[in-house]
């Protein structure tokens, strides 16, 4: 049987997996308050006098609580198996985001809330969804990845929208509200329906083929390789991270009118939801580290352009796909290099572990970007500085060499 009808098989067994995973990363904790976050931070800032750091910060908070709720995910579901936290966390995370609503001024309050989100919803992370997809796929690995996490993308180019229409018609409360309803009454009736356990899961279900093979986690944490995909990923994620929460001020300051600004920032969902599938379709035929040095280097050059000041719409057009396009490739290419160069024995962990050293650059990039602007009235400096950390992360990534190959057992 050749590779085209494996792959074939893999998507006519696995496509609830998918769709599932899909509709669970793309509403859940990662890319629902990234995205809305800029949109919401001048509402906020005007009615309660809070700087526009003040209220990036929250993203911080949320982050470094990810520090501790990742890791404790991954052994969750482990423990009690994939489908079980995945689906609680969905709830739990849409209830909590929702919370934002009851604000009341108070900055304790807000990161609070952070705080709270990052706990309840942890589950919700592409930790638990890409736990499931990688262990029914392996022809089709990074194809998968990337269907699975277009989930991003797209809810990336109806978040905007959505999200100003909210603020329009209900204030910003109602966004909160209305945001929040979209993973309880989407991505959980078909988390519930679809999404299965995988192998080694304490609750597995029939049907799944894979054996579990790689290396135990202690072997992982010895790994050179280990260290230095985590020393790669805190420069790529906060050069990726920073810009986008503030693409609305950035193109404010540049000049741009409000209706251009929504607009423009809609490619950035658009973008990654093509690097999703680009990207997936690219490491699954080519070397991965190479595909992302590649791919990397664009929003360097974006940053660069932006950092010039004075952007026409073309050159921020330009720059915002770059960014959109890398950002789209981060997490699949993530889940795709810790199957390949650690295997599934001890995914849950690596990937959680791996997870967090993303997240610091996520969560510290956009209020080091707003206190920029808060501090300098631009953003020229830290875009320059965004600008060398992307290069020098895919440098890193260049020594990983050659796939493991993992024995059966």
């Amino acid at each position: 049987m050749n590779r085209k009808t494996v792959g074939y098989g893999e998507f006519k067994r696995g496509w609830p997996i998918v769709l599932a995973a899909f509709l669970g990363v793309g509403l859940g904790l990662s890319p629902l308050p990234f995205y809305t976050v800029g949109l919401l931070a001048p509402e906020l800032a005007r009615e309660f006098g809070w700087g526009i750091g003040q209220v990036f910060f929250g993203i911080t908070v949320m982050t470094l609580t990810t520090l501790v709720t990742a890791p404790l995910t991954g052994y969750l579901a482990i423990r009690f198996g994939t489908r079980p936290v995945a689906v609680a966390s969905t709830l739990l995370f849409s209830l909590s985001f929702m919370a934002f609503a009851l604000g009341n001024g108070s900055l304790t309050m807000y990161y609070l809330t952070w705080v709270g989100i990052a706990v309840l919803g942890a589950g919700t992370l592409p930790i638990t969804w890409t736990r499931g997809v990688n262990a029914w796929f392996e022809e089709r690995k990074g194809l998968a990845l990337g269907l699975t996490l277009t989930g991003t993308g797209l809810f990336g180019v109806i978040a905007k929208p959505y999200t100003a229409w909210l603020i329009a018609s209900f204030g910003w409360r109602g966004a909160y509200v209305g945001l929040g309803l979209l993973p309880l009454l989407v991505a959980l009736p078909v988390a519930y329906l679809l999404f299965r356990n995988v192998d080694g899961d304490p609750q597995q279900q029939r049907g799944a083929r894979t054996e579990v093979t790689g290396l135990t986690f202690t072997q992982t944490l010895r790994d050179w390789r280990f260290w230095l995909m985590a020393a790669a990923l805190v420069p790529i994620s906060f050069a990726l991270g920073g810009p986008i929460p503030n693409m609305e001020n950035i193109l404010k300051t540049n000049g741009f009118e409000r209706s251009q600004i929504l607009g423009l920032t809609a490619f950035i969902g658009l973008s990654a939801l093509t690097g999703r599938l680009v990207g997936g379709w690219l490491i699954d035929r080519f070397w991965a580290p190479g595909v992302a040095f590649v791919i990397l280097c664009l929003p360097g050059i974006s940053c660069w352009l932006i950092a010039q000041g004075h952007m026409t719409q073309t050159t921020a057009l330009l720059s915002i796909v770059l960014i959109g396009f890398a950002v789209g490739v981060e997490y699949d290419l993530l889940a795709f290099l810790v199957a390949r160069y650690f295997g599934m024995r001890s995914y849950a962990q690596t990937y959680a572990l791996l997870y967090c050293c993303f997240a610091i650059g996520t969560g510290f990039g956009p209020a080091v970007f707003g206190w920029s602007f808060d501090k300098t009235g631009s953003y020229a400096m830290v875009l320059a500085g965004a600008s060398a950390a992307l290069l020098a992360g895919a440098l890193l990534l260049l020594g990983l060499g050659r796939y493991r190959e993992f024995d059966k057992s």
